[in-house]
């Protein structure tokens, strides 16, 4: 999983695993990466897939210089960098993974661009496999305003919805450029105030997002009062190649920080003989929202490794971010991080008790309820974006 080595200051890993954060911390850093081993013992689809070649196309499109060797056999290739510059940009997206996939490398490094992101990216925008547009818009975009200060440029919209597998959808991400990320304190959980969601259906009837609906309501009133939430129904050619439906969901606590949960349809392949119903959807959304409001913290799960990356990257100074219990994509992410940027962070259990372990235990601390929470603290590198012009 980790680093097995280092050529003519190039680091080696081996595996598939983790990859798209080989690529954006590599690309972050300026340090030449090399992966070997990519699936070497299949007999069928050996080495790198679609939608990997084509985020790499996408970075590629995103830099200056950057230079991609990729062997006959596709099982392994060499990845050296070159500068962000951002501007406007068209991409269609692999339909193996949603727009998601690409989006969150997007909003990781958009504010490191030489010239404000305009993005267009075509494909699937709510799928299993990755993020939902919907998701990152929710959680995502409050996590990145807050390094921000001022989010003026920074913008998502959903133009077309597309479903697994034919895709279809549109979205376009704006992202204005900055000198620097402030460090920040987030070191309170606060009460969920609202819940807000959308149900959407693409080419199947209406009532199936409104069966959703009512089911995702009686899981959450159960919580709070203060619950609506919205249909979407696209038609024509704004509801994309494949039918399908599906529910996000959003808990905002009093402080602005998101909580994101969502439930997608099985594809029409997936179906046969165990067709996907309305109503589970609405109650496994409202149950996964449940869940991440119990783990807490100032950000969802998904979206911790974000953080993280933030506070890394953040001027000089102390950054101190509450979450919940950690996920094995931001243990990993953490990892990375040290061998890209030789920046560690101090994990400690929120009731003050150093901790280097995830603990799914449950808390019994009065002020914080729900799974244990982790406090991270570091003091970031002070990452400057060089591109953008002092005015």
């Amino acid at each position: 999983m980790t680093c097995v080595g280092k050529e003519n200051g190039c680091l080696i890993y081996h595996g598939s695993n983790f990859l798209k954060q080989r690529l954006l911390l590599a690309t972050l850093s300026g340090k030449p990466i090399e992966i070997r081993e990519i699936r070497p013992h299949r007999e069928t689809a050996a080495g790198l897939q679609e939608y990997e070649t084509n985020l790499l196309q996408l970075l590629d499109k995103l830099t200056n210089g950057t230079i991609t060797r990729v062997d006959r056999d596709g099982c392994s290739f060499v990845y050296q960098p070159g500068l962000l510059y951002g501007g406007e940009i068209h991409h269609d997206c692999s339909t193996e993974r949603g727009i998601g996939y690409y989006l969150d490398i997007l909003v990781a490094l958009g504010p490191f661009c030489k010239k404000p992101l305009q993005v267009t990216l075509t494909g699937v925008t709510n799928s299993k496999e990755s993020p939902s547009v919907d998701h990152i818009k929710a959680s995502a975009m409050p996590a990145l305003k807050r390094f921000l200060v001022v989010d003026e440029g920074l913008e998502l919209k959903v133009l077309k919805r597309g479903m697994m597998p034919g895709g279809g959808g549109e979205i376009t991400f704006r992202c204005p450029v900055r000198k620097s990320l402030k460090a920040i304190q987030c070191t309170k959980q606060t009460m969920v105030k609202r819940i807000r969601g959308t149900a959407y259906c693409c080419k199947v009837s209406p009532a199936m997002a409104n069966r959703a609906v009512e089911h995702a309501k009686g899981v959450m009133l159960n919580f709070l009062p203060d619950v609506y939430i919205n249909t979407d129904q696209h038609k024509g050619k704004r509801s994309g190649n494949s039918p399908g439906y599906g529910i996000n969901l959003v808990a905002e606590t009093t402080d602005g920080t998101m909580f994101s949960a969502e439930a997608i349809c099985k594809s029409m392949e997936e179906q046969q003989g165990n067709p996907s119903i309305p109503e589970d959807l609405g109650r496994e959304a409202g149950m996964k929202l449940l869940d991440e409001v119990f783990r807490g913290g100032c950000v969802d799960s998904t979206f911790q490794w974000l953080v993280v990356l933030y506070m890394a990257l953040a001027q000089k100074d102390v950054s101190k971010f509450l979450i919940g219990p950690l996920s094995q994509y931001t243990i990993h992410f953490l990892q990375h991080l040290r061998e890209f940027f030789g920046i560690t962070f101090k994990l400690e259990n929120a009731d003050g008790d150093e901790n280097d372990e995830t603990d799914d235990r449950d808390g019994d601390g009065d002020e914080l309820s729900g799974s244990n929470k982790v406090m991270l603290t570091c003091v970031g590198v002070g990452y400057s974006n060089f591109s953008k012009r002092v005015n």
